[in-house]
């Protein structure tokens, strides 16, 4: 199990970076992305192993979130530098997939269940942003 976690957490990180060069992010801010990626990652695995998914999602864009708009301040970039690139690994697109599929092949049940499934975790990372964004930007500007 600890093999398959720290094979997730390298593959998040390399992910983040992927999806960062694919959004022309500055060559200096790569490795903190992964970083930031890899936190949210993390945060997932560990919170979605006693609760649910939906509740995982949340914690982990709260994370990245909050880390983001720290690094923004240390790196004097904006925040969506990191925010972007760093909740790529948590959104849900197999449960997107999943449920356009069993539409496809005209499941309904099981598109209302992966359907719902989906919403709530795309539910949970708005909630997440906002949740962390209300907090002033002075704020994270006196930690540093």
């Amino acid at each position: 199990m600890l093999i398959n976690a720290i094979g997730q957490l390298a593959a998040a990180f390399l992910a983040t970076i992927a999806f960062s060069v694919l959004f022309h992010v500055p060559k200096k801010q790569y490795i903190i992305c992964g970083l930031t990626g890899t936190l949210g990652w993390l945060v997932y695995l560990l919170v979605k192993f006693y609760f649910s998914n939906t509740l995982a999602c949340f914690a982990a864009t709260v994370v990245i979130v909050f880390c983001a708009r720290l690094f923004a301040v240390w790196r004097k970039v904006p925040s969506n530098v990191f925010m972007i690139s760093g909740i790529f690994p948590i959104v849900p697109g197999i449960g997107i997939y999943n449920t356009i599929y069993d539409i496809m092949i005209g499941d309904a049940a099981a598109a209302m269940s992966s359907g719902l499934e989906t919403f709530k975790a795309v539910a949970a990372i708005v909630l997440g942003i906002v949740c962390v964004f209300v907090i002033p930007n002075k704020w994270f500007r006196s930690l540093w």
